[in-house]
């Protein structure tokens, strides 16, 4: 079977810039970051003070209790994103289609903020025994299963652990697959909640989290904020898309993968390169035609200087004009739940001819010389962007996305 395009017909979010796809547009395209004290922890024993959460979440409004008690917050996420995204692409899931859907979810930690629950109870409070529904409760794939359960979808589903880059594969997954005809449609992204007080003191314990805010690429970034949230989205062939009349908000054109096999927690540039010019190659398209790079941007030190290096080496001279912006400086860094919302945040700037700024920007790193949006959106239609996630363990994912109109 020939390639086939592969049109995003729905999109679902909610993270701590908004609960839907409209308020994430409005506070990107206004360039709000959504960092700040951390709410739903007791933060006094630690280091960090800030994170981006989703404010005021009531899960009573989702789901109903017996639901409720079955889901962890990562889960919640998930779910909360494909319900917008199936309803946002009209799509009528009929006996056969279900069939021919794939679920697929990425989640770096899965639901271990249940299983950190867990510990308290057994190792202080002493009560020897746990939630009885903690494991259906902390497994990684529990997101994917509500997803496909709710739906009626009975194709492939599962859920792709791969740190930070978990988003970016699992997407990466469902675009081959209905590229090449395995299945007629994909719901696809990630989702995570870190925010536990165990998880947050593993995190302390890098040494790698902002004491204040996000800047990536600034000369005095101090580290990364850590971010919470989910993003799905629906995917299937252009010309079936197009026959049902669907709206389509932008298509995936590309991905590319790679492995750095050098250090677990620290970048290397090869990796990053190898995975760009695949991304690149699978897409059919020369560096030059990119319009805008949504980096990894994580603000941490090693990290940008990395990636600005990658971007230098393989995009040349057209890196002098090619915009680049890191929206972890407005949602805080979702871990396996980020890329999905960088593809959100991509998708939408190619819709919307507006490519969303790095907030809280100071002075560029003279490490990172790229073209980087700063505080305010850049007013500019643009056919083609590139969303890198570069993840611990050293494994590289990259999508290329096409604007709407083409």
């Amino acid at each position: 079977m020939p390639r086939r395009r592969v049109a995003i017909t729905g999109m679902g979010v909610i993270c701590a810039l908004g609960r839907n796809r409209q308020e994430l547009w409005d506070a990107l395209s206004s360039g709000r970051p959504a960092i700040g004290p951390i709410e739903s922890v007791d933060i006094e024993d630690l280091r960090f003070r800030n994170g981006a959460q989703v404010r005021g979440y009531d899960p009573a409004a989702h789901f109903d209790d017996n639901r409720s008690a079955l889901l962890d917050r990562f889960a919640q996420f998930a779910l909360i994103a494909a319900r917008e995204a199936v309803q946002d692409s009209g799509v009528q899931l009929t006996p056969e289609l279900r069939e021919n859907t794939a679920v697929i979810t990425g989640s770096s930690m899965g639901g271990q903020s249940s299983q950190d629950a867990g510990f308290v109870d057994l190792y202080r409070l002493d009560r020897h025994r746990v939630h009885p529904l903690t494991i259906p409760r902390t497994m990684a794939n529990a997101g994917a299963s509500h997803i496909s359960m709710e739906l009626g979808v009975v194709g492939p589903t599962y859920t792709v652990s791969t740190a930070c880059s978990s988003s970016n594969h699992s997407l990466g997954q469902a675009f081959r697959m209905v590229r090449d005809g395995e299945v007629e449609m994909a719901i696809a992204g990630g989702s995570e909640a870190p925010f536990s007080l165990g998880i947050l003191k593993a995190w302390e314990a890098m040494r790698v989290i902002s004491s204040d805010t996000c800047r990536p690429f600034c000369k005095d970034r101090r580290g990364m904020i850590l971010g919470e949230g989910g993003a799905m989205f629906v995917l299937e062939p252009w010309e079936a898309a197009r026959a049902r009349g669907a709206r389509i908000r932008g298509e995936i054109v590309g991905f590319g993968m790679s492995a750095d096999a050098y250090h677990l927690t620290q970048p290397a540039v090869d990796g990053p390169i190898r995975s760009i010019r695949a991304a690149l190659r699978d897409a059919e398209l020369s560096p030059q035609e990119i319009g805008y790079i949504n980096a990894h941007g994580t603000g941490t030190s090693g990290n940008d200087a990395c990636e600005a290096n990658a971007i230098r080496t393989v995009f040349g001279r057209h890196a002098d004009s090619l915009p680049v912006s890191s929206t972890k400086s407005m949602h805080g860094h979702a871990l396996g739940g980020a890329g999905a919302l960088e593809a959100a945040a991509t998708v939408l700037a190619l819709q919307e001819g507006l490519l969303p700024p790095t907030a809280n920007f100071t002075t560029l790193d003279p490490e990172c010389d790229l073209d980087v949006i700063q505080n305010q959106a850049r007013k500019l239609r643009v056919e083609y962007a590139l969303s890198s996630s570069f993840a611990f363990g050293g494994l590289n994912a990259v999508l290329v996305f096409r604007a709407p109109a083409a």
